[in-house]
């Protein structure tokens, strides 16, 4: 591992750097989390890599994917928050326990196929009926029946395991 960290962990970052905008700070700490996914995986082992920077490549860009959809998430928030009254402005404490339960909800949706996934929301988010979802999809309900049923059985073992 530290042959691997050594030989491409500036490499790493460079390529997170681009991806990032140029956040130097953002590019070391999601390269960090790469080299410390690898240490946390069970196979395959660092032995069985014959692509190091594909494989590097994969597991950041995954991250930084997580990073770019919680920091949509954290902004979509703050904006919310910005129309409210003042009054009614949660502590910086329920803040935090809001987007960490955000970024929990974001990570347990990622898992699903893009049309469940899409299904749940117009359902859940938007309130849409089925029929109405199917409409706007181009479905049948059947289709929106089965993917809702999907969705729901992934958030439950999500949640219940």
């Amino acid at each position: 591992m530290q042959a691997l960290y050594r030989e491409h962990h500036q490499w790493l970052v460079a390529l997170l750097r681009r991806k990032l905008g140029g956040n130097v700070e953002n590019a070391a700490d999601l390269a960090q989390d790469t080299f410390e996914r690898l240490l946390r995986a069970p196979s395959p082992s660092l032995m069985q890599i014959k692509e190091p920077r594909a494989y590097l490549t994969t597991v950041a860009s995954r991250l930084a994917a997580q990073y770019f959809r919680r920091q949509a998430l954290e902004l979509a928030y703050m904006e919310a928050l910005a129309a409210q009254p003042e009054p009614s402005m949660p502590s910086v404490e329920e803040q935090a326990l809001v987007l960490e339960a955000l970024a929990q909800v974001s990570r347990v949706l990622e898992g699903l196929p893009e049309r469940s996934r899409a299904v749940f929301l117009l359902s859940q988010l938007d309130g849409l009926s089925y029929p109405q979802i199917a409409e706007s999809m181009g479905i049948s309900i059947n289709i929106v029946q089965k993917a809702m049923s999907q969705a729901l059985r992934h958030c439950y073992l999500a949640v219940y395991g």
